[in-house]
């Protein structure tokens, strides 16, 4: 027997040279694991009891760990001192446990997880420090949620309120420093910002922590983050109640410390309650179940037993008491899997010479990579939930109660969980079995009681007693001083802009100093985009005047609600009709005129030749023939003709001209009424199109974004662009036109044009706003000030005073420019029509050569041969024949005789020859004079 230990002896010396490796068996019969916390504490009285708790559950369960009792070493550490702390962790680890419950502190958590790095000892901390990841600490395993997901649902809370700036309070170590870098980086993500910070050490005293408060009073925040420990936190609140930081206007949210707090301790004094009265404050969310309520129901005993009855559950319990049973399944399946707990010395850790730390008595868990494999791929209800871990090694569904103080107890107004990052008032486990929805418009919680004892949501923010004075850019015009510009006498700041501001400021509920600093040197108009630069540039608090709100401009500032309507518009020359007794000529030009009444006459002439030979009204003698073709002509100006056509020509004719008579009387109606009534302009400009398809000059004022809107959104050249100063340069510009050095049109903004229309007569606005955009005031990002000028902006144009400003300083007259000169405008012209003119004339045209094809061959058809000449009978000079012209237009003269209708009664019973019905249609001929006439039948 003692040789087979001397060989056993031997083999490890050659088989381990760097230590001695200390076996046990595959099952041991004990198995101990470690818990570093501090028993002072409220968290750490608390664990004490989950984990004993969690220790009878699991030894008296035969179903885990197979008869292997698991035992717990527990060693109390000092947060308050971290190089005690520290110390006091290091000494522990000299110990050979397979696990450690904790540590409870975030300081002694990062030296601790350094150490179990190396040892490869699985770390089950609740500490919930963010910096703490799986990355860096692979053994440390979070089983509580981290800060990151608590600082999102703070600043959710900042954001649901629009709260846009907070102060922050902070234990300046690890834990409180982190946290608020975490919130920090929340409220950025929502367009938030901690405008101002300030931690304390653990061991501040009272002077310390009231100075602290008088500092934050000071601020113009009046949102309170408080993250801290529950000691230093309930003498913070005391304080601040003494200093009436308590009352209205102000908003607390304390982190989970509170509600770990309240829900641990059974008793706690009537004036610590009064002091936190309307603070809000969050608890990690445990999902009621029967495993809940278990431990619940047997807490009362536990905690007596262990020296704790004091204490009752809290959140930060059960994530204790679930570790607990994750590292015994753990260790069920480690075991299952051949897993064995040995342990072997590091030769890098050995004391120096002389040294008494006994580094040498760590040692390294053998096989810890695989206990924490089996750690993290724990899948089990408890009672907290859901015990399973994510791929960064946070537990899933991480998800907070909201919760408001009143009187002596609290009440739940909400919930947030990491699964919808919103606010709601529907349990997280309701809606993990919903799909996501991540709208804001879902977000709501009830409603709150805030301090000071009301429902009334503070505004979040004031104006500070001991602020800096603001100092507030104004432009220095040159042109148009109605809305802004610098008194030279006084020196002081006027006109509409300032008015609408300082209207405004007297609607705040509290004072604000500021400065008027002139942007500009009064000769020239500024250039607003610099001035609203230097508002980021920090050399302006703000900027007021006459300022557009453009996209460019919000990106890095925010405006007020705009105070008037500005949007860009065209300046064109107009002419002016004077009503005259000679207006009802004007929608004409005379080429026009000219051309209908020739038409007129054409047509009438047309309609009386296709008539004439078979329409009575269209016979009798010439000066009624030529009566009635001037009359017919002019009467189908009103379709007012009496005389009947009958041909089919002259139908279609007049058909077709009655077409043209139409529009002609439209186009005229609508031209004269809108002379009589409207403006028209000189040009051909209708909108922002023709300015863009032509290539003269186009006028902008000098500093306006009008310039760079046209260039880059437009992209007109600028090249075309022409800077114009004054409303003299305008009025000039425009009078001068393009081809004399002056411009088309100017692009300027309503207001402006508006005030410069009340001056100069002869220009008007072409066509309609092709932007729409307002003049407001520009603040620094995320200005609270800049919230509060938009509700009072948005007062003064409900009771009317925004309108009187403006009718102080903008109201214009009528304009009383001199008449005498006008010109015709936008007359309807020959171009307009000619095509229907062209198809009337074409119409008459083919309807005389149809009628003149069909009069030949009637007049060839009628006409009897010529007798041929005879020796006997020769035709003397005298008798030679006539034109046949003469005889042709004789024929179109004559009436054509009516068609007989022949009926069947009236058919005679003799055939008639054919030469015979020929004798009948021709004409008798006779001799007059010597010269041979033709008779009518």
């Amino acid at each position: 027997m003692k040789i087979g230990l001397l060989i056993l002896l031997v083999l490890s010396l050659v088989l381990f040279p760097d230590g001695i490796c200390r076996s046990l068996a595959a099952r041991p019969s004990t198995v101990n694991i470690g818990s570093i916390l501090r028993f002072n504490s409220t968290i750490g009285g608390v664990s004490v009891v989950a984990i004993q708790a969690a220790l009878e559950d699991i030894n008296s369960d035969s179903t885990i760990l197979n008869g292997t009792t698991l035992k717990v070493d527990m060693r109390d550490t000092n947060c308050d001192d971290g190089f005690l702390g520290m110390v006091q962790a290091l000494q522990f680890m000299e110990t050979d446990v397979i696990a450690i419950i904790g540590p409870q502190c975030s300081t002694i958590a990062h030296i601790v997880s350094y150490v179990a790095n190396e040892l490869r000892v699985p770390l089950m901390s609740f500490a919930s420090d963010a910096t703490l990841s799986s990355i860096q600490f692979p053994f440390f395993v979070r089983t509580a949620p981290s800060d990151l997901y608590q600082m999102d649902a703070v600043a959710a809370i900042v954001d649901y309120y629009r709260w846009k700036i907070v102060t922050a309070i902070y234990i300046d170590d690890d834990y409180g420093r982190n946290g608020i870098a975490a919130l920090d980086d929340a409220l950025t993500q929502r367009r938030c910002k901690i405008s101002y910070k300030v931690g304390f050490s653990s061991n501040a005293k009272k002077s310390d922590l009231i100075n602290l408060l008088v500092s934050v009073s000071y601020m113009e925040s009046r949102v309170i983050i408080l993250h801290t420990g529950a000691g230093p936190g309930l003498k913070i609140f005391s304080l601040a109640n003494q200093l009436s930081m308590m009352g209205n206007g102000y908003v607390w949210i304390a982190t989970d410390w509170l509600s770990a707090y309240l829900d641990a301790n059974s008793s706690v004094p009537a004036d610590t309650m009064y002091g936190m009265q309307g603070v809000l404050t969050l608890r990690p969310h445990i999902a009621n179940s029967k495993m809940k309520s278990n431990l619940i129901s047997r807490w009362s005993s536990l905690s007596k037993t262990y020296n704790h009855s004091d204490l009752r559950t809290s959140s930060y319990a059960f994530y204790v008491y679930d570790s607990v049973w994750a590292v015994a399944r753990a260790l069920d399946a480690f075991f299952d899997d051949g897993g064995k707990i040995s342990f072997s010395n590091d030769s890098r850790l050995r004391d120096e010479t002389g040294g008494t730390l006994h580094l040498e008595a760590m040692s390294v868990f053998d096989m810890g990579n695989n206990l924490l494999e089996k750690i993290r791929k724990v899948n089990f209800t408890g009672v907290s939930g859901q015990v399973q871990f994510d791929a960064t090694g946070d537990l899933i569904h991480p998800a907070y109660d909201v919760i408001n103080i009143i009187g002596n107890g609290m009440r739940t107004v909400g919930y947030w969980s990491n699964y919808s990052r919103l606010l709601s008032t529907v349990l997280p486990e309701v809606l993990y079995s919903k799909p996501p929805n991540s709208s804001l418009a879902n977000q709501h919680i009830y409603d709150v009681i805030w301090p000071g004892q009301t429902a009334q949501k503070p505004r979040g923010w004031v104006f500070p007693s001991n602020a800096k004075e603001l100092k507030i850019g104004v432009p220095n015009r040159f042109s148009f001083k109605e809305f802004v510009t610098k008194d030279n006498v006084t020196g002081s700041m006027k006109g509409y802009c300032i008015d609408v501001f300082t209207q405004a400021l007297a609607l705040l509920p509290y004072p604000v100093t500021y400065k008027f600093i002139p942007f500009g040197t009064g000769t020239e108009n500024p250039h607003y985009d610099q001035l609203v630069q230097m508002i980021e540039d920090n050399e302006f608090d703000a900027a007021i005047g006459d300022i557009a709100i453009t996209m460019s401009r919000t990106v890095a500032n925010d405006f007020t609600q705009p105070f008037i309507e500005s949007g860009l518009v065209i300046l064109a020359p107009v002419k002016k009709h004077i009503t005259n007794s000679w207006a009802f000529l004007q929608p004409f030009t005379l080429e026009m005129w000219c051309i209908t009444g020739l038409f007129f006459l054409i047509v009438g002439a047309v309609v009386w030749v296709l008539e004439h030979r078979i329409n009575d009204e269209f016979r009798g003698t010439p000066r009624e023939q030529i009566i009635t073709i001037f009359w017919f002509s002019f009467s189908t100006l009103f379709f007012a003709h009496r005389e009947n056509t009958m041909s089919t020509l002259g139908r279609g004719v007049l058909i077709i001209w009655l077409f043209v008579v139409l529009i002609i009387q439209s186009s005229y109606t609508a031209s004269l009424t809108s002379i009589l009534t409207v403006q028209q302009l000189d040009t051909s400009i209708r909108g922002i199109d023709d300015l863009k398809n032509s290539d003269d000059p186009i006028g902008f004022q000098v500093g306006s974004f009008a310039e760079e809107y046209m260039v880059r959104e437009l992209n007109i050249s600028r090249s075309r662009l022409k800077a114009l100063g004054s409303p003299e340069e305008y009025a000039d510009a425009l009078k001068r036109g393009p081809k004399k050095g002056g411009v088309m049109a100017i692009v300027d903004e309503r207001p402006y044009v508006e005030l410069f229309l009340s001056t100069y007569c002869r220009i008007a606005v072409a066509g309609s706003d092709f932007t729409s955009r307002g003049w407001g005031f520009a603040f620094p990002r995320d200005s609270p000030l800049q919230i509060d000028l938009s509700t009072a902006i948005l007062s003064l144009s409900e009771n009317g005073e925004l309108q009187r400003i403006h009718d102080k300083w903008l109201k214009t007259g009528e304009c009383t420019a001199d008449n005498t000169e006008f010109v015709d405008s936008n007359q309807l012209r020959l171009e307009s029509f000619w095509g229907l003119f062209l198809i009337c004339g074409v119409a008459c045209v083919i309807a005389l050569l149809i009628y003149f094809i069909i009069a030949v061959r009637k007049f060839l058809r009628h006409v009897p041969p010529e007798e041929p000449a005879t020796p006997e009978a020769p035709i003397s000079p005298k008798e030679e024949p006539k034109c046949d012209c003469r005889k042709f237009l004789s024929f179109l003269d004559h009436k054509e005789p009516p068609k007989k209708k022949r009926s069947l009664s009236s058919t005679p019973t003799t055939p008639v020859s054919n030469f015979t019905v020929l004798q009948i249609e021709r004409p008798v001929r006779s001799v007059r004079n010597g010269n041979a006439v033709d008779l009518e039948n």
